[in-house]
């Protein structure tokens, strides 16, 4: 008596199901494994670019709220670290980030915002928004803001530049933080 081949498609369809059986089988089995999280804290874009995944440093906690900074809800400004803290009313930093000074600083201390603005022309000629002024010096209004595009050129040669760029991300979070009313700004060296 001869054997009775099957047709190819039968056998094709047989290992596709098998195929798919065996990968249902293995995720469900992943799922039941330990899950990673993410990081508390995000690498800066300077801090990974270029970066190798297997010679990457692992991520750093971020800098603490200065000690000498007041207490309360505030803006804490670091001239020394070029980063700005917003802390919450329990003196909890929510967020941190660094900052591109301009040629004039304040002096340290505590200030209060005084103005908000939501876009202009800087004195550097570039399109800028969410400007949190809250100190004078020089001549000049200290503030707060972000380059509309989001670059941060250094000052023109011999100019002086009172602004404190930053991301635009961290921009719109400092104008959501500082619009509050009396928002106070701690500068410290």
């Amino acid at each position: 008596m001869a054997a009775r081949l099957l047709p190819s498609w039968v056998w094709v369809t047989g290992l596709t199901a098998g195929a798919t059986v065996a990968v249902v089988l293995l995720a469900v089995q992943a799922d039941k494994g330990p899950h990673p999280t993410a990081a508390a804290v995000r690498p800066s874009a300077s801090a990974s670019a270029g970066a190798h995944p297997s010679t990457s440093p692992a991520p750093t906690r971020a800098p603490a709220v200065p000690a000498a900074s007041g207490t309360g809800r505030r803006i804490v400004y670091s001239l020394g670290a070029k980063r700005v803290w917003t802390v919450d009313a329990s003196d909890k930093a929510t967020r941190t980030f660094t900052v591109w000074p301009g040629t004039v600083s304040p002096d340290p201390g505590t200030y209060t915002i005084s103005k908000t603005l939501a876009a202009t022309t800087g004195s550097d000629g570039v399109q800028i928004e969410h400007i949190l002024y809250f100190a004078a010096k020089s001549g000049l209004s200290i503030a707060f803001s972000n380059a509309v595009d989001g670059s941060s050129p250094p000052p023109a040669a011999g100019k002086q530049t009172s602004g404190i760029r930053m991301h635009t991300a961290d921009g719109a979070a400092l104008w959501t933080f500082g619009t509050e009313p009396d928002t106070k700004v701690t500068v410290v060296r």
